[in-house]
């Protein structure tokens, strides 16, 4: 049987070609459909720090004297995006032209031990959409998915603003996860950005005991509890130490979920986090951290527990979403076409107060 539908020959596109060369074409070749294969027409692309730290050449992606490259240029960025098909090979099954779908930010090999033991997000060769030139992601008017994303469908009805967090709200899902929340908990969530809010909306889910939200911009902070927190406080303004000690009996909070990205927070987290605590680390870092490790275990015992992407969690992202118990009014703030793209990228960097910037095709 031969392809269904009909891709372009070229389209607008975002393309890195190295660290310092990120160009807008408006004829670049458009992907090309294999058996095993799906294109979908983008119907929009959110910005991910990630995406900023990696075009302002951080090592973790182009590499440096201590670790290689990881990212493949040329390469299309962005990997919160989803689509309508419009080619399908002629081995998929259990789809039609038209349907509305999106798919994980990780193209697992299947061949691995995490991917064969359902640890799929830890893949180890750990190719992601929008990093690789044989992966390249939704900052394109096309995108090809290859045979092993992991695929969700996206309802009609849901709004372009909720479809353009189900990959935030993801991964933030994934972070409470790790946190083991319980009703008897004091949780503490330092970062109201796009995730930080993805995570108070569903920590509020868990019913915990006390949900707090620690922030430096104010209108964040008031936007943290619109989506349940609380208490919350601007480390700027106030000691965090001492507002949460006396929360807590002079113990400290039972978990700290680091959402800001900034040593700062990691050192303040250990520093409010009670003996026998579950500190867990989302973040990207810019720059790296220095704690005094004597904390985490000669003190503290703390249970230190990292949160990579968003495994399992897009179903469950998108059913709450359409049943309104995870909020999202707001959180996308300023849509842009991606001929705009360094407006965008300027924009994202929250340096006007916008939570999620996006593309739109």
């Amino acid at each position: 049987m031969a392809n269904q539908g009909r891709t372009p020959k070229t389209m607008k596109a975002l393309v890195a070609y190295s660290k310092d060369d990120y160009r807008f074409e408006a004829e670049y070749p458009a992907p090309e459909c294999g058996p095993d294969d799906i294109i979908i027409k983008t119907e929009a692309c959110g910005i991910c720090a990630g995406d900023l730290k990696c075009s302002h050449g951080a090592a973790m992606f182009w590499g440096d004297e201590v670790q290689p490259s990881w990212v493949k240029p040329p390469f299309i960025p962005g990997h919160e995006f989803f689509g309508r098909i419009v080619e399908m090979g002629e081995n998929v099954e259990g789809y039609e032209l038209g349907d509305r779908i999106i798919a994980d930010q990780i193209v697992p090999c299947g061949k691995c031990r995490f991917c064969k033991d359902g640890h799929y997000w830890m893949c180890q060769p750990h190719d992601m959409l929008g990093f690789q030139s044989y992966n390249n992601g939704g900052m394109a008017e096309y995108v090809r998915y290859p045979k092993n994303c992991v695929i969700s469908r996206v309802p009609e009805d849901m709004s372009i603003e909720q479809a353009l967090l189900v990959e935030p709200y993801g991964c933030s899902k994934h972070a409470v996860d790790r946190g083991s929340i319980t009703n008897e908990d004091i949780v503490v969530i330092s970062g109201a950005g796009t995730l930080g809010l993805g995570m108070i909306t569903y920590a509020r889910m868990k019913n915990p005991k006390q949900l707090i939200v620690l922030d430096m911009q104010d209108a964040r902070l008031e936007k943290a509890k619109e989506f349940g927190a609380d208490l919350v406080f601007n480390p700027g303004k106030c000691d965090i130490d001492k507002e949460i000690k006396a929360l807590t009996d002079d113990y400290g909070c039972d978990v700290y979920i680091e959402a800001t990205g900034h040593p700062s927070s990691v050192i303040q987290g250990l520093t409010i986090t009670r003996k026998l605590g579950r500190f867990v680390e989302f973040s990207v870092f810019g720059s790296e951290t220095t704690v005094d490790w004597s904390i985490i275990g000669d003190r503290k015992e703390l249970d230190i527990l990292g949160a990579h992407l968003s495994p399992y969690a897009y179903p469950f992202v998108i059913d709450n979403m359409m049943k309104g118990n995870l909020k999202t009014k707001g959180v996308v703030s300023s849509t842009f076409a991606i001929e705009e793209w360094e407006k965008a990228f300027d924009y994202a960097s929250g340096k006007y107060g916008d939570l999620k910037v996006a593309f739109t095709f």
